[in-house]
């Protein structure tokens, strides 16, 4: 039988802040146990599975499940989610243009609190890129909003390092 979706929600958001209690075969089984009882095939159960290999360490078996999580529907605040988690996945995997590829459109695409986290994994794809400048003027871009001062200079700047060539080039 199927538990209820606030019974289901309430338990899977206990057993993440248990995360560190846990072994990692353990707390991938724990997260199995859980993803069971959601019908075949459910979007956020790819999703829970896909963020518990990825927090164990196995980039690969979470990217296929990241995969299936997006094919069956994944929406609302775990989309944003699994996008950014699946991003970092592949860069992980050495498919840093493809990280980029898909965190620039989400960039674009939505905006909420999970934008600087959009924008700081942005960078870290870049850099394995090369693309250094990029990088850092997008992560200072960021951190401007978090300032207590300085914050439309710190943006100008940010964005004047995406504009313009480095001196002595």
């Amino acid at each position: 039988m199927i538990n209820t979706k606030p019974d289901w929600e309430r338990r899977i958001a206990e057993l993440w802040t248990t995360f560190d209690e846990h072994e990692p075969a353990v707390f991938l089984a724990k997260v199995k146990e859980l993803t069971d009882e959601l019908p075949a095939g459910n979007a956020i159960a790819h999703y829970e599975l896909a963020s518990a290999y990825d927090s164990i360490g196995n980039e690969a078996e979470a990217a296929t499940h990241y995969r299936e999580a997006f094919a069956a529907g994944l929406t609302g605040p775990r989309r944003r989610e699994a996008t950014i988690q699946y991003a970092s996945t592949l860069r992980n995997l050495g498919q840093a243009a493809e990280s980029v590829a898909l965190l620039t459109a989400e960039r674009d695409a939505a905006s909420d609190d999970l934008d600087d986290a959009v924008t700081a994994f942005l960078a870290l794809a870049l850099t394995d890129l090369g693309r250094d400048r990029e990088a850092a003027s997008f992560a200072l871009e960021a951190l401007s909003r978090h300032l207590p001062r300085y914050n439309r200079s710190l943006s100008n700047y940010a964005r004047a390092l995406r504009e313009t060539e480095p001196p002595g080039k």
